[in-house]
């Protein structure tokens, strides 16, 4: 019975963080808890005893009242843990003055974690603030966290735990002006971040700091990573160490890293469970002769150094604790109780660190390992015929999926469908360099030249890793959008698994669950892009970018820089679950910033038609050679449904859209000082914030007006205002969009709301 009432407390504080993402949360688990009372308590007479289950009714009323409490004290917990900046934190001294004007400022602090490369070649650390100067007008000691970034070279010889001054220019993080995009502001603020540094320059402090910390942690990793790189080279040697430390602290390549997250691969660089069962696998096998006792300290030594190596990450720590605890059962001669460990070290985990249950990696490595606990011996069973090995093969990969693609489609709207066949591939050479690569750690400690030659062993591995992972990555589909679904859908979805692992019934109708939640993933999005009339305006810089979709249809209106098309249009496609483009059309094709725009997005999705296409690189032939390119022509209608396109100068150039009785006018970067006698009435201007010359604005007369900027020109400013034009600023209103009503609406508070209902 205590054991009942520990899970079932355990059970309710973890929901009671997750209750903290709906509104009035933690009031819901009192009554819940409430209700649950009071069936307990009537339940013990005979009239409800026969309808109630048979284990409900023996758990004491009040045992449910104290659950719905600790639910309650869970989320008031979250809300006092949750990070806010201090009265002297970096970020309250960010002025407006000083952000718009990018003011010079130089910080002095102490590097929290190990540097590494960011996509634009800039290195990224975390720096613990403690002098902050303006000028020479303002000095103050100040405290926090910030998110700073250095030149490559600046960073050369940076490590974990030495103080240094950096000059550069503070700013505060801006939250998701997309739907679909990175909300770097929340990112930041769940690290205990509320400001950012851009720096320029780095200068060493001569302080007692530095003296004190040219050994940690960091040298110890670095001694690996150079001796395991030395022999194998790069991507092999950077690979090896990432799969023995995790990629957290050591740097990949970032084609690396995405080929091997696109196939369904993230995991095998995550340092986590994997890593753990092999070294505690190893060291029992080694140490089988000597007693319990002995055994348990030398596992729980290897594991806390483990976790030193790789750094306090929520998957490593969960890992460990639950070797902790198998360690603990095997020297008390006990049987581990699976479920109850990882129910055990998630409470603990989320106990010390609450914000931890809005983390991915924690939330993966859960679900994960719930999945392996759970479904791999049902599986198992199922695929007797088969030799147990190679059943287990089979079984551990899509246990794993089934548990963790639902949350992988809630926050990213893609599922990998070579993710099964590739883990089972991969299973014996990724086995083969873990353990490698972790003995070739522990050489590299002792002699690094050891450590070196065992590493050079796994080339042809890692080399065959590398090929397959590339292999199945250009395959098509590789990385396909099916849209995001709501929190509503992912909790009904979970709610289903855990009824068939409950349920005798639906464990034999499994197929039910199966097909129920096929269903609720794919007819709802199915039903929307069929009916779906909208017109999409992203926050992506000075060059408008416009989807619209059009009954299955879609449009695509420029694609914005390399770093606009990736972290802006691609996921906003994605969480719509767009794999195909039916129109693309490129305004300024032979720009000089547009040049390699489009390639990351032919790498992604299918486009039919291709008009004005951009001039060919390497990064674009191919896949331009498969796609059906034309020039739009001056003064020529093109249109599909209810939507046409029409250019009207190609020099400047401007785009005429004719939306069913809507017409909207999209300028070009070019600044256009006298309108063209032929421009007509629209009522939708698009432009990309440059002053406008008023005769423009009187000849256009819209009735709104978009610019792709933060901010216009007061001239420009009071011509709209004076015509009664409504204005919106894609810089500071973020992404809108506009529907067939002709009503605009700002996209991420829309998409936001509804993501959120319950």
């Amino acid at each position: 019975m205590i054991q009942i009432n520990g899970t079932i407390f355990c059970f309710t504080y973890i929901l009671g963080l997750l209750a903290t993402g709906v509104a009035n949360g933690g009031y819901g688990l009192i009554c819940v808890g409430l209700i649950a009372s009071s069936l307990s308590y009537f339940g013990r007479r005979s009239i409800l005893r026969n309808k109630l289950h048979r284990s409900f009714w023996h758990i004491k009323p009040q045992i449910w009242l104290m659950a719905g409490l600790v639910g309650f004290g869970a989320a008031i917990y979250f809300q006092i843990r949750t990070p806010h900046p201090s009265e002297n934190d970096v970020s309250k001294f960010i002025t407006a003055d000083v952000q718009d004007s990018a003011q010079l400022v130089t910080v002095q602090g102490k590097i929290t974690s190990t540097p590494r490369l960011t996509r634009n070649q800039r290195s990224q650390f975390w720096l613990e603030p403690f002098y902050l100067s303006i000028g020479n007008s303002f000095s103050k000691n100040v405290s926090g966290k910030l998110y700073t970034t250095v030149p490559l070279l600046q960073a050369t010889g940076l490590h974990e735990g030495e103080a240094i001054a950096v000059t550069g220019v503070l700013y505060k993080p801006k939250p998701a002006n997309n739907p679909g995009g990175f909300n770097f502001q929340a990112y930041l603020a769940r690290e205990g971040s509320f400001a950012g540094l851009k720096g320029r320059e780095v200068s060493l402090i001569n302080s007692d700091v530095n003296n004190n910390n040219n050994w940690g942690w960091w040298a110890i990793r670095q001694r690996i990573i150079r001796s395991q790189v030395r022999w194998l080279g790069v991507p092999e040697g950077v690979l090896v160490s990432a799969m023995v430390l995790g990629n957290r602290v050591v740097d990949l390549p970032s084609s690396i890293s995405d080929s091997f997250i696109q196939v369904g691969l993230a995991h095998a660089l995550a340092a986590s469970g994997f890593q753990v069962s092999l070294i505690l696998g190893v060291l029992l096998a080694i140490a089988q002769r000597f007693s319990s006792r002995t055994q348990f300290i030398i596992g729980v030594s290897a594991l806390l150094t483990f976790l030193g190596l790789t750094g306090l990450q929520p998957s490593v720590l969960r890992a460990v604790i639950m070797g902790i605890g198998a360690l603990t059962a095997l020297a008390l001669e006990r049987k581990v109780q699976p479920l109850g460990l990882i129910l055990l070290a998630a409470t603990l985990l989320l106990a010390i660190n609450p914000i931890w249950i809005w983390d991915l990696g924690f939330e993966f490595s859960f679900l994960a390992t719930l999945g392996l606990i759970i479904t791999v011996p049902a599986l198992i069973k199922k695929l007797d015929w088969l030799p147990p090995a190679i059943a287990n093969l089979i079984a551990v990969p899509i246990s794993a999926y089934i548990w963790t693609i639902p949350l992988q489609i809630y926050n990213f709207g893609l599922i990998s469908p070579y993710s099964i066949l590739v883990n089972i591939i991969t299973t014996i050479p990724i086995s083969i360099i873990s353990l490698g690569a972790f003995i070739s750690a522990i050489a590299a400690l002792i002699y690094p030249n050891i450590g070196s030659a065992l590493a050079w062993l796994l080339y042809y591995a890692t080399h065959l890793l590398i090929g397959i992972v590339d292999c199945f990555a250009k395959l098509p589909g590789a990385t396909t959008a099916i849209g995001t679904i709501t929190s509503l859908q992912l909790v009904v979805i979970y709610a289903l698994f855990i009824l068939a692992c409950i349920q005798k019934w639906w464990q034999k109708k499994w197929w039910i669950v199966g097909l129920i939640t096929i269903s609720l993933v794919f007819v709802p999005t199915w039903q929307t892009q069929a009916n779906l009339f909208r017109v999409t305006v992203l926050a992506a810089g000075k060059e408008p970018v416009l989807v619209i979709q059009d009954r299955g249809k879609v449009l695509l209106l420029n694609s914005g820089n390399e770093s606009t098309s990736r972290f802006t249009v691609l996921p906003f496609l994605q969480q719509q679950g767009i794999n195909q483009i039916d129109w693309a059309v490129a305004a300024e094709p032979h720009s000089a910033n547009n040049r390699d725009d489009w390639s990351l997005l032919l790498q992604n999705l299918l486009v039919k038609k291709f008009y004005n296409c951009p001039n060919r690189t390497r990064s674009t032939a191919s896949k331009l050679d498969r796609t059906n390119c034309q020039q739009l022509l001056l003064d020529r209608t093109i249109s599909t449904g209810s939507t046409s396109i029409k250019l009207l100068d190609s020099q400047k150039p401007i785009l005429q859209i004719q939306l069913q009785d809507w017409t909207w006018l999209i300028l070009g970067e070019k600044e256009i000082e006298k309108p063209n006698e032929k421009l007509p009435h629209a009522r939708v201007l698009v432009w990309s914030g440059e002053k406008l010359d008023s005769s423009l604005i009187k000849a256009v007369k819209p009735e709104v007006a978009i610019a792709s900027s933060a901010k216009l020109d007061r001239e420009t400013m009071a011509e709209l205002q004076q015509s009664k034009t409504k204005v919106f600023l894609t810089g500071k209103d973020g992404a809108l969009q506009w529907t067939a009503k002709g009503k605009f609406e700002i996209a991420v508070e829309t998409v936001e709301d509804k993501a959120s209902a319950l």
